[in-house]
């Protein structure tokens, strides 16, 4: 097993930008970032749903044309295009969807998995020399690998995953590397791994003209020290570094550690066993950045002194105008700052997965008790769902967003479908790519942020907008001559 770092000897960015939500950090963010020195992020959820839908309401642009045209498959890029912009979407009409991904899934929607990865990165990395990172949710499991693919092909330089613990990873990373072929266990909910079904993944039809692939960095996503000693040992690669995300950042935070105890707004209590030692982290020799609640230059500085290469940021670049949320719903955000105090809340109910998610009270979104009554259950888009055994030994899968009596009937707890939110549907709608139903409800947003989402008040400064190189210019004032505790 080879587990050499990355070298520290190596100039690495002291700020990394957040991976948010569906497509808040898209490519347009994530170059922004990138032209600016530091480490701009995509994020790979549902990042097939986010091609076609984008395809469907605005077409095939230059800039996306561009990139299609360095794919190593033309038949694939002829075949999604076509069949996405051969009849343009009415304005208000809906989206043609996807077929769910199961480990049953058809090879053309692993080709567009591939697709769509590739024209993220590839867009992200247009014109300059920066580095670009893409971040995955563990919990997501079928996708990943074709998107890694794709990412790969695209030239991606880092990988972030969180939201589990993907020791496997960096193994996958190293046979893409190669151009071999990758088999991954399936996670069931209620089985064994040996009751589990293998995803099979072989990256040679998309590697045509290619030659071997780079391998991007890996960096983990954790919340304790102890977990990043576990991910360095039992992982199939290297472990180039962490991202230490604390429980005040937004989008899934990890559940404390020991019992649950929730406050008067039921949201989750951290104690001490939840606090990271960063000495023990500094003694596993790897770089590493401290993200949640990072918003002025004193907090970088600080977690400079703390022996951190750096800092995450989400909160302050998901309001930039860079950034993917629909334009109409940010500008909601920023004028309600500026009017008084947004509330945040962590909530144990709202994602499918069972981590504390954050949620932002914003009217008109799934924040509001009457929003989420009134919208219908469904699950269309299934990237939550959970894989599951059922009784006749066949894997079928379900998600506690879904109508409650389906999912009960796969036998899932009704006490996890209280409060349970579609996490797929809303984040849709925050980046601007709701679905329109025929009855001709639309899906309404959720928004995610930080528990320091105010804190944007000190870059907006009495305007009504600011750009990704303010809050990288704002939090690089607590650089100083600051040098990392050495590792």
């Amino acid at each position: 097993m080879n587990t050499t770092a990355l070298p520290l000897t190596r100039r690495l960015p002291w700020l990394i930008q957040g991976g948010m939500g569906i497509a808040v950090s898209d490519w347009r963010l994530a170059r922004s970032v990138s032209m600016a020195g530091q480490l701009g992020v995509v994020s790979g959820t549902a990042i097939d749903a986010v091609f076609v839908r984008r395809l469907q309401k605005f077409g095939l642009d230059d800039t996306l044309r561009s990139v299609l045209d360095r794919f190593p498959v033309r038949s694939i890029v002829d075949d999604v295009v076509r069949q996405f912009t051969a009849v343009r979407r009415r304005a208000n009409g809906p989206y043609q969807n996807l077929l769910m991904l199961t480990h049953r899934s058809k090879r053309r929607s692993t080709d567009l998995l591939v697709l769509a990865a590739f024209a993220e990165v590839a867009m992200a990395k247009a014109g300059h020399g920066g580095v670009v990172g893409i971040n995955l949710l563990t919990k997501v499991q079928i996708p990943t690998v074709a998107l890694l693919c794709g990412a790969m092909i695209a030239g991606v330089d880092y990988v972030l995953m969180g939201a589990g613990v993907p020791t496997h990873i960096p193994g996958v990373l190293e046979r893409l590397r190669h151009g071999l072929s990758v088999d991954t266990k399936l996670a069931l909910a209620n089985a064994s791994t040996e009751d589990s079904p293998t995803l099979h993944f072989d990256p040679s039809p998309y590697l045509s003209g290619v030659g071997e692939l780079e391998r991007p960095k890996f960096i983990g996503i954790i919340s304790s020290n102890v977990l990043a000693n576990a991910l360095i040992k039992r992982s199939e690669g290297p472990v180039d570094g962490f991202v230490v995300e604390r429980p005040v950042a937004g989008g899934h935070n990890a559940p404390p550690r020991g019992p649950l105890t929730l406050d008067a707004d039921e949201s989750p209590i951290y104690g001490p066993r939840d606090e990271v030692d960063f000495a023990a982290l500094g003694a596993l020799k790897r770089p590493f950045w401290i993200g949640g609640g990072i918003t002025t230059p004193d907090h970088v500085r600080a977690a400079r002194e703390l022996g951190a290469t750096g800092v995450q940021v989400g909160t302050l670049f998901a309001y930039c105008e860079e950034s993917g949320m629909d334009a109409s719903l940010r500008a909601q955000v920023i004028t309600s700052v500026q009017a008084g105090t947004v509330d945040v809340r962590t909530s144990i109910r709202a994602s499918s997965t069972g981590y504390p998610f954050k949620v932002v009270a914003l009217e008109g979104t799934i924040s509001e008790r009457d929003v989420y009554e009134n919208r219908t259950r469904r699950c269309d888009l299934g990237y939550l769902r959970e894989a599951f055994l059922a009784d006749d030994g066949s894997i079928g899968y379900r998600c506690a967003a879904e109508p409650v009596k389906a999912y009960v009937r796969k036998g899932g707890d009704v006490e996890s479908t209280v409060d349970s939110t579609c996490l797929c549907n809303g984040l849709m709608a925050t980046c601007g790519l709701a679905q329109t139903r025929a009855t001709g409800e639309v899906e309404p947003p959720i928004v995610t942020s930080g528990d320091c989402l105010n804190e944007i008040r000190t870059l907006l400064n009495g305007r009504s907008t600011y750009y990704a190189a303010d809050v990288i210019e704002h939090l690089g004032r607590g650089l100083d001559e600051v040098t990392p505790t050495p590792v």
